[in-house]
């Protein structure tokens, strides 16, 4: 392996981490982004209320982008094992 390399895989995954650390960190702060509806009539709901998205969605999102990250990164380690031989 060529010193270069070595030292391009470490910044990818320096930097991999340190987005991974903000995106964790940040998660919170997307999900709780929806304020509660005002308060309806005495004895009843309020039918103007709109249905709020849950950070679950937010969730979804993350692990999509995981999960796309870690195919990358699978597709791009067979593309050098491949270039190597």
């Amino acid at each position: 392996m060529k010193p270069t390399t070595h030292k391009k895989r470490l910044l990818i995954n320096s930097l991999f981490t340190l987005l991974m650390i903000v995106l964790v960190l940040a998660l919170p702060m997307i999900s709780n982004g929806q304020v509660d509806p005002p308060p309806g009539p005495v004895g009843g709901s309020n039918p103007d209320a709109n249905v709020p998205i849950d950070g679950g969605l937010s969730l979804v999102l993350a692990a999509g982008v995981g999960y796309g990250a870690k195919k990358i990164r699978d597709y791009n380690k067979k593309k050098r094992e491949e270039n190597e031989f």
